[in-house]
């Protein structure tokens, strides 16, 4: 079994839901976490509940759709740890609409952040995991990434890209002894499924909940470095 204390992980989209799930089950596994954002107090507000468990943790304001604040903080972010063992792409929006109907930026946005930040944050990460040859790279995907559906092409678009994109950085890095696993959850009830009505706060004992989407990150992180989760789909045991 890998042992996860004093690694060092960056978590963007680490302020709510999946994010910041993942980002306390990782302060209980005594790893250091830098979370990312774009609402400055949401994050300093976890980063205190992350610091409750006696790791160092940081936050760093920035969008990742945009490559140039990504450079910037992500330097920072990886000087002020020390150094980087685990990448979490987690930061997407969503919405839903006919192809028709949804505006061209709306469409263009959700690609830029969904695919272009994931790629932005990693190309500016991926160099110092591949100069320790040694590190983790999980990627948030999507079930919308695996099946398309009606009023829902720019989101499934992105997601299918995540898939593409993280399968194809997979099979390039393996031989630096860096892991990419990507991950395409059902619906769970996080912040962003819920303020978009397709989840429900109070659904608990019915719906995925954004505590066992972080069992199965840290699950698959502590598999010994010769053991590799390619891809995993996380469902709700209710149909």
């Amino acid at each position: 079994m890998e042992h996860l204390k004093n690694k060092k992980a960056i978590i963007t989209g680490g302020g709510r839901g999946l994010g910041k799930a993942t980002a306390i089950a990782f302060a209980k596994e005594g790893i250091d976490v830098a979370i990312t954002g774009r609402n400055e107090a949401v994050l300093k507000a976890t980063v205190a509940e992350l610091r409750v468990f006696g790791v160092n943790a940081i936050y760093s304001v920035f969008d990742v759709s945009n490559y140039e604040e990504v450079k910037r903080s992500i330097k920072t972010i990886v000087e002020t740890l020390g150094t980087v063992d685990i990448l979490v792409n987690n930061a997407g929006i969503a919405a839903f609409g006919t192809f028709n109907e949804m505006e061209v930026s709306q469409w263009s946005q959700i690609i830029q952040t969904n695919v272009m930040g994931m790629y932005y944050v990693t190309k500016e990460v991926l160099p110092h995991l591949i100069n320790k040859n040694e590190g983790d790279i999980i990627n948030v995907s999507s079930t919308a990434g695996l099946s398309g559906n009606a009023s829902t092409s720019a989101y499934s678009a992105s997601k299918f890209a995540v898939i593409g994109l993280s399968e194809s950085l997979m099979k390039e890095v393996r031989k630096n002894n860096i892991r990419v696993c990507t991950l395409t959850p059902s619906t769970i009830a996080s912040d962003m499924s819920i303020d978009l009505g397709i989840a429900d706060k109070d659904s608990e004992d019915s719906v995925l909940q954004p505590e066992d989407f972080a069992e199965l990150v840290v699950a698959g992180l502590k598999l010994p470095r010769r053991a590799m989760l390619k891809s995993a789909a996380l469902w709700s045991t209710n149909p």
